[in-house]
């Protein structure tokens, strides 16, 4: 699939690696349509920064655990923007607690947020690109659906099943629609982390070296542009899933 022309939804584009994954496609002349959850993330300045690249964005606030904002955002870009020619999971939360201390709240949380939210996005995407006959679906998961992090267990089962989750899709939503998954390692680190944290992050990498949200935009563009990968998931981490 070329990504001059199409139009991609991406969860989550306001801020972060999100926003750089979208911007570097709107770049590449896609059209983006993309969620964010809070009024006072910086939506208004990365749609503007998407149309500066000469294609238009819409954007929605969409609390993804709910199928009725889901739908209407999805239909609701595909209406504005023509079609959906792919979708980017990429809204996630971070939640850490001991084994012992993780409530029943912050596990459905985890659940909600990284495996439901995306599934439903996906279902609703799903149904707009088997109409069109073509559709890629691109889930963003990390190094913990492979690794043990201590600390993480909500965090690292909701990543894992997203995993599976992906192959299922790939499996059941083929050959119309291709879904694949990217697992970043340290590609950019919290605002304000300790020169501490930058140098724990390199001595991770077999490369030594942290990456960047551009390694991980590059792959976004790979695996959209490539048509003969599906069910894969697709390390960007410096060789960390190594160690």
């Amino acid at each position: 699939m070329k990504i001059e022309d199409s139009v991609v939804l991406i969860t989550g584009a306001a801020t972060r690696v999100g926003r750089h994954v979208a911007r570097h496609l709107a770049g590449l002349g896609a059209s983006i349509a993309f969620s964010y959850y809070l009024e006072d993330e910086p939506w208004k300045e990365a749609k503007a920064e998407f149309e500066a690249l000469g294609r238009p964005a819409y954007a929605q606030k969409v609390e993804i655990r709910d199928r009725a904002q889901v739908l209407g955002w999805v239909h609701g870009a595909a209406e504005a923007l023509g079609r959906v020619d792919a979708l980017i999971n990429s809204a996630s939360i971070w939640l850490k607690s001991p084994l012992l201390e993780i409530s029943e709240a912050d596990w459905d949380l985890a659940m909600d947020v990284n495996v439901k939210g995306p599934f439903m996005c996906s279902q609703a995407a799903a149904e707009v690109m088997q109409k069109q006959g073509a559709g890629v679906i691109i889930n963003i998961t990390d190094l913990s659906a492979f690794q043990v992090w201590e600390g993480y267990a909500h965090h690292a089962a909701s990543k894992a099943a997203l995993v599976s989750l992906t192959k299922y899709m790939a499996m059941e939503l083929a050959p119309t629609i291709r879904v694949n998954a990217v697992a970043p390692g340290t590609v950019m680190l919290p605002e304000g982390a300790s020169e501490a944290k930058r140098e724990w992050a390199v001595s991770k990498s077999v490369l030594g070296r942290i990456g960047s949200p551009e390694d991980v935009s590059r792959m976004v563009e790979f695996l959209i542009e490539n048509d003969f990968i599906t069910g894969s998931v697709h390390f960007v981490d410096g060789g960390r899933a190594l160690t």
